[in-house]
Order: structure tokens, then sequence, then C-alpha cells
């Protein structure tokens, strides 16, 4: 059953009622004390989202949208395979990492060569 908002136009009280869409609006305030007329106000609705298996938010795109995601997507690739090749370009001439590495290596030898 849909949830209906009315307003009092006496004292101003806004408040909810469980109604079946075939019954007939309310014409006076629920506050026994006041029994002011009311009408009913509009509501926005609930909005709500399905989830698990077989509901996905983007199943319902607009083809425009599609083709500009599309569009985004491989320009944001070709920008970043070139950033990411330049970033790689002085990581991989840096010669001087992995020649430290083989020299801790030959140094922890002959350490191990002195102590026998």
């Amino acid at each position: 059953m849909p949830t209906y908002e009315y307003e009092c136009e006496k004292c101003g009280k806004i408040f909810e009622v469980f109604q079946k869409i075939t019954d007939k609006p309310l014409t006076a305030c629920i506050d026994e004390a006041c029994k002011g007329p009311v009408h009913r106000l509009l509501s926005g609705g609930a909005g709500f989202l399905f989830k698990g298996s077989g509901f996905y938010i983007t199943d319902y795109r607009s083809d425009s949208y599609k083709k500009a995601a599309e569009k985004d997507k491989t320009g944001t690739a070709a920008s970043s395979s070139s950033e990411n090749s330049s970033s790689k370009s002085p990581a991989s001439s840096g010669g001087s990492s992995s020649g430290s590495g083989s020299a801790s290596t030959s140094a922890s030898s002959a350490g191990d060569a002195a102590k026998k």
C-alpha cells in the first residue's frame, strides 16, 4: 500500500497515512484537537536500486551514453599508455638498482667465505 503525506491547513502538522490507491483522500486532520482541513502533498517517491545477479545499473544506458563512454575509455587508455611508457623508461634505464643487488650478493658471498 502506498504512503501518502498530508498537511493540515489549520495547525500545519505534516503526517503520513498508509492507504489503498482506491481509498478517498483524507479531508480532516488526524489530530483530535484540530480536525482542520488537510491536503495531500506531492511526494518524490522512494528511489530504489535492485541488487544481485541480473540487475546492473548500466543495463539500461542509452546508446549515446555508451558511445561517449567508449570514446572516453579509448582516449584515456591512449594517454595512459604514453604516460606509462615515459615513466617506464627511466626505471628500466636505471641499471644502478640491478648493479647494487649483485654487489650486495657478492659482498655477502665474500663475508661467508671469510667466516670459513
